[in-house]
């Protein structure tokens, strides 16, 4: 099939690059041309793991393509993926202003019978609002369906290629039997198509997402019970996990979530809660304990220092919201190095990923560590903010030999409590007991 994807962030160029590999021609279209050219030039623009070998495979075999004019992009294509960016406004609401105006531009342009489809993650009743927004530019015969994404950052490929489900949104058959062509080759081992309504469609995302977000906020709040308890969130977790009426993910506790769709989707669903006049009370009280939950290692790190963390160097291990991520939106880290830097502490920071877009931000204002464990040279203690596979299981010898104390603030719960006593360290985590140095025998 011909495709276009209108939008070339991160669910844009998945969505084109994983469609390519599947046979299809497509074409991203975007209106940043440096952006256009360095990926007309072989250059990926997002880390995501296996991205980048598809995205090359695709251009050489010239089914993969990159442009700037939009007209070009439709002119032949029989499916139209919307992948524009959804940002919050000042309300919280997801504002439309890309997607509508790119459905304006449509209608003036369309010549012949296309499905467009909304791949951004939008509220309810967008569907119909492109739907009148091309309309009113064209007598051309048209369909709107809402098939809303549901990647994970550091495992998209993935998703997309082995979709748990396919959600589809549209009453119209010419395109139900369009997308279900288009989809076949992802479902072969059975796993469903969803068709429904647009405006369900719409909402599955938000609830999906919001969920997920609650199930995260939960266990916060349980880490937070068993801290002022003395029980182990790791084996409350274990205990309930088991359940299969509960399952085993999304329980894990830390430093809140971040990223690019659970806050923004949960802050848009409360909003549209709001503009019908119904409290969500509940994810009220989620954006309320995540704000919170991200801070939630500074007060012990002061206490740590009393109360006084001027000069103090930190070294901190983890950019990014997530592992397997460049992405920095609403990530932890930030926020606890704006507080850190407010009470006159000095950040020395190391990420796999995320340091250049860290540091677009941020410019000098903390010192960023080409290695893991130069970041940890002459600080007075460590603390990890991201659960990247490399800092499970590190040399323990080579951060007691650059750290100044033995002292481990860990935001994810990397290691185990036995393990960090016997080792000698000051080990705080979340939902835990915080392990403190034992006292030497005759001492």
């Amino acid at each position: 099939m011909k495709i276009a994807v209108v939008g070339t962030g991160y669910v844009g160029l998945v969505t084109g690059t994983c469609f390519a590999e599947t046979g299809n021609h497509v074409i991203c279209v975007d209106i940043d041309k440096s952006k256009v050219d360095k990926l007309s030039a072989g250059q990926i623009t997002i880390y995501e793991p296996g991205l980048e070998k598809l995205f090359l495979r695709n251009q050489k075999e010239g089914r993969l393509h990159f442009t700037t004019s939009l007209k070009d992009a439709v002119k032949d294509a029989q499916i139209i993926f919307l992948a524009l960016p959804t940002p919050p406004g000042e309300n919280g609401s997801a504002d439309l202003k890309y997607i509508l105006g790119v459905a304006d531009d449509l209608g003036k342009i369309i010549t012949d019978y296309k499905v467009i489809i909304d791949k951004s993650t939008v509220p309810v009743g967008t569907a119909a609002k492109v739907h009148a927004a091309i309309a009113k530019n064209t007598t051309v015969e048209f369909d709107i369906v809402s098939n809303p994404e549901f990647l994970r950052e550091g495992v998209a490929v993935d998703d997309f290629m082995k979709p748990d489900r396919v959600v589809i949104g549209t009453e119209s058959e010419k395109a139900k039997k369009i997308l279900l062509d288009l989809y076949a080759p992802f479902v072969r081992q059975g796993n469903p198509i969803i068709f429904m309504d647009e405006k369900s469609a719409e909402l599955t995302k938000y609830a999906a997402n919001s969920f997920l977000a609650t199930k995260i906020t939960f266990m916060n709040e349980i880490a937070q019970l068993c801290e002022r308890l003395g029980a182990d969130v790791d084996m409350v977790r274990k205990g309930i996990g088991s359940d299969e009426r509960i399952g085993k993910r999304f329980l894990f506790p830390g430093i809140g979530y971040g990223g690019s769709c659970f806050p923004k989707d949960v802050q848009a669903l409360v909003q549209s809660a709001n503009e019908i006049d119904y409290d969500f009370k509940i994810l009220n009280a989620v954006m309320d304990v995540n704000e919170k939950q991200k801070l939630h290692l500074l007060p012990k790190i002061k206490a740590y220092f009393n109360n006084d963390l001027k000069g103090k160097k930190i070294a901190l291990w983890g950019l990014a919201f997530k592992p397997n991520t460049d992405d920095i939106r609403e990530a932890p880290a930030l926020y606890i190095i704006e507080e850190l830097l407010k009470e006159g502490a000095e950040v020395n920071a190391y990420d796999p990923e995320a340091m250049g877009n860290v540091k677009a931000i941020l410019g000098n204002t903390i010192t960023f560590s080409e290695r893991q464990y130069e970041a940890l040279a002459d600080a007075d203690v460590l603390v990890i903010a991201t659960e990247w596979s490399e800092f499970r299981t590190p040399d323990f010898e080579k951060i007691i030999s650059f750290l100044k104390n033995k002292v481990i603030f860990d935001g994810r719960n990397l290691f185990d409590l036995k393990f960090m006593e016997e080792m000698g360290f000051h080990y705080v985590s979340v939902g835990r007991r915080t392990v403190l140095p034992q006292t030497p025998k005759g001492a």
